[in-house]
């Protein structure tokens, strides 16, 4: 198993922040806390705790497994694709899933 340093969070927290296109001081208005919340954490002069950490994941769109996931370098779109299955019939489901086996199909050729 990897052990996840705080400079990965600083970073994450970063890249994940700038895709949803927001500025640190309005992120940490949003969450509830001073100006410059944020920018002590990607500063490294504080940490969240997990509850605020939890906070953070579900402001920037991400699973706490998808903010983890170092492969997955768009995990905000994959959560709003997915977010966008639920409630979806079956066989739209299914059809969906012929699409993206298509679009595999053609990217691997």
């Amino acid at each position: 198993m990897r052990v996840v340093g705080v400079e990965f969070i600083r970073k994450r927290i970063t890249d994940l922040r700038l895709k949803k296109g927001v500025s640190e001081y309005k992120m940490s208005l949003d969450l509830g806390h001073s100006r410059s919340y944020i920018q002590n954490i990607i500063a490294g002069r504080s940490l969240p705790s997990i509850e605020e950490f939890l906070y953070i994941c579900e402001y920037l769109n991400v699973t706490p497994k998808a903010f983890f996931d170092e492969s997955e370098a768009e995990p905000i779109l994959i959560q709003k694709a997915l977010d966008g299955l639920h409630g979806l019939p079956d066989k739209d489901l299914l059809m969906l899933i012929g699409l993206i086996d298509r679009f595999k199909e053609g990217k691997s050729e």
